[in-house]
């Protein structure tokens, strides 16, 4: 039920562990529906509602970020990303900045693969600012250099930018579960 997450990077991180519920309803459960019921109990789903609509998209970002993980973690290694073998976030103690997506040859890793970002738009593709938010925080990533590729996860896509070596779709990552 519980899932320790803990930084991909060249540098051992055990200290940085993160916790979270691993079933994605449970999940959806406790962070949007449970907060919300008292407030359906007193005859008030017009705050439920709002409250739901304020949180929801902040919350989908997050939650799919395992999900996304998962569905590379079936599709990679391939001819491209030979070194994928391990795919995993990464984040100091003090969670500033954080990096949606590590790829790596092992954990703790000898090398990097490629660093991302996941952007769960579906109206509009990753931009120019957050392309270049991705290659100023990833810098700080332990085996990360300015030769590292970067990559982007939207179902949306992403601009046309030459910093980033691939970018995924949500149609591609279906293609994980035939």
């Amino acid at each position: 039920m519980i899932v320790a997450d803990e930084p991909l990077s060249t540098k051992d991180a055990t200290k940085d562990r993160r916790w979270r519920v691993s079933d994605p309803a449970l999940r959806f459960w406790l962070a949007l529906v449970d907060p919300v019921l008292p407030d359906v109990d007193r005859g008030r789903p017009d705050l439920a509602a709002a409250r739901f609509d304020a949180q929801f998209a902040s919350w989908r970002g997050r939650a799919v970020e395992p999900v996304v993980r998962e569905a590379l973690g079936r599709l990679l290694p391939d001819d491209r990303w030979p070194a994928a073998r391990e795919l995993g976030g990464w984040w100091p103690r003090s969670n500033t900045p954080e990096i949606d997506l590590v790829a790596a040859d092992r954990r703790p890793a000898r090398s990097i693969a490629f660093v991302g970002t996941v952007k769960w738009h579906a109206d509009r593709p990753v931009d120019v600012r957050e392309i270049s938010r991705l290659a100023a925080d990833a810098i700080k990533v332990p085996g990360v250099g300015a030769a590292t590729p970067m990559v982007a996860v939207c179902p949306a896509g992403a601009v046309d930018d030459p910093r980033l070596a691939q970018v995924w779709t949500a149609d591609d990552l279906l293609a994980a579960w035939p």
